[in-house]
């Protein structure tokens, strides 16, 4: 049972400046966000221009639920300028580096890991799926158990790890987020392939559900716990300390 909640991210990279974002957002960001807000780096991904918006990130974040994420909501707008004032030399940082973004709060199916389970599992792939799903108003959970009903069958099928599903909150129950896990990029082609001639081995059960659906590809930063089975800790850290 996963009893997390998740901020998931798009972040528009200003000029050549993703990989410096990138490393702004685990080494320097996320061990703050840990000690402070038990809040835990899940991920964070370069966007593949090809697949997508460019330059662009995709950030994933832990929280310890919704009253961890409350209190986290506190700790940062509690106060005039909206902005947690320790962290001001950071938003200057990293305000450098990108123009905006566009955030979504993410509820998990059960069946989802949390990133301390997956690191565990050795969790990873040379490339990872993000798609974005829309479906019925009110069928958002109904969508999701029938992808993870039908995740195993995609693997054996595919190679493609249903590594997380999720809802998005705040909203009509119409949208959900899954991300594959891919292990070459030639399996990544191979399903690209299938799905081109009608061969759908991803949701072969969840498709009837689905009304709309956007697959990006995203190839994770040097310092995810993806790619080094850990999260970022201030030893990490070359360009910023407190």
């Amino acid at each position: 049972m996963n009893d997390k909640v998740y901020i998931h991210e798009f972040i528009h990279i200003t000029k050549q400046n993703r990989a410096r974002y990138m490393h702004h957002m685990t080494a320097n960001w996320s061990p703050i966000g840990q000690e402070q807000r038990n809040q835990l780096c899940y991920g964070v991904w370069g966007v593949v221009g090809s697949t997508g918006p460019w330059p662009q990130t995709v950030n994933m974040w832990e929280e310890d639920g919704l009253d961890g994420l409350a209190a986290s909501f506190r700790l940062e707008f509690g106060n005039k300028i909206l902005q947690d004032p320790a962290l001001e030399k950071w938003w200057a940082g990293a305000a450098d580096l990108r123009s905006g973004g566009f955030d979504r709060i993410m509820l998990p199916h059960p069946e989802t890991l949390t990133i301390e389970r997956l690191c565990a599992a050795g969790v990873r792939g040379e490339v990872y799926a993000h798609e974005l799903v829309k479906v019925a108003p009110g069928t958002s959970w109904r969508f999701l158990d029938a992808a993870v009903e039908g995740a195993e069958t995609a693997l054996e099928r595919t190679g493609w790890r249903l590594t997380g599903a999720w809802a998005t909150a705040m909203r009509n129950r119409d949208e959900c987020l899954l991300l594959w896990t891919v292990p070459t990029w030639e399996d990544w082609s191979a399903v690209e392939k299938a799905q081109i001639r009608g061969n759908d081995a991803l949701l072969s059960k969840a498709g009837v559900h689905v009304r709309e659906r956007e697959r990006i590809l995203l190839v994770d930063a040097p310092l995810s716990p993806f790619r080094t089975g850990r999260q970022p800790s201030r030893e990490d850290r070359t360009d910023w300390t407190d």
